[in-house]
């Protein structure tokens, strides 16, 4: 579904020194299966994730999704695609505060409103909330919560690709293995692209791709993964 050809992401370009996020880097990703992008603060992973998204646009090289350059796209070209196929979780939940956890499921939904408010009750108890909870404003909801709301909405509309940006960063280990779970059964059929710092939440990634200063270290099928293939 992705190539990722001898993409770089070039800061300062000004400077004598250029600051490199990405340097030529390449990178082949199937239509379905959970990735998990590792590596140190600074690595590239995130602008990895935003480049591929369509969030950032690369220095250089050639991003090809579903058989498609998004480098070439025009902004509106590029929008359209992250509504219809893509969905992202954030570090920070970026919630509406003004909504209730259920509207801000629902908020950029697709499709009839009852049958969206139905998916993401499903959605919403698959990750752990209570009922009485689906009615609260983010204030009211913890950090923990919060994100597992911004979790349900990623995947309202059923997107072909879902990226997430340390989606357990702010859930304790109970909560971050169930929310993993359902990222991992989600993507029987989709892709998903999880980037962490924390290896322990990876245990059952089909792909690991490891990263160093801006560069692809190390790429492999984890060994339980490996031996379910052969």
């Amino acid at each position: 579904m992705f190539e990722i050809k001898n993409v770089s992401m070039i800061y300062d370009m000004n400077s004598d020194e250029k600051l490199y996020a990405l340097n030529g880097f390449n990178l082949t990703l199937p239509d379905t299966g959970l990735v998990g992008i590792i590596g140190p603060s600074g690595s590239g992973k995130s602008t990895l994730m935003y480049c591929m998204s369509t969030l950032k646009r690369p220095t250089e090289g050639s991003i090809v999704y579903d058989g498609q350059e998004l480098t070439g796209l025009s902004n509106k070209q590029r929008e359209n695609i992250r509504r219809n196929e893509f969905g992202f979780v954030f570090q920070k939940h970026y919630l509406v505060p003004y909504m209730t956890a259920m509207d801000n499921v629902t908020v950029a939904g697709i499709g009839d409103r009852k049958e969206l408010y139905k998916k993401g009750a499903e959605y919403l108890s698959l990750l752990g909330l209570k009922k009485r909870e689906f009615n609260k404003r983010p204030s009211k909801l913890s950090g923990g919560q919060c994100q597992r709301v911004a979790i349900a909405r990623a995947m309202i509309n059923n997107p072909r690709v879902i990226f997430a940006d340390e989606p357990t960063a702010s859930l304790d280990h109970e909560n971050a293995f169930r929310v993993m779970k359902i990222l991992k059964k989600y993507s029987e059929e989709r892709l998903v692209i999880v980037v962490t710092h924390d290896r322990s939440v990876l245990s059952d990634v089909d792909i690991m791709v490891e990263m160093w200063d801006g560069k692809l270290s190390n790429t492999y099928m984890p060994m339980s993964e490996r031996e379910n293939y052969e």
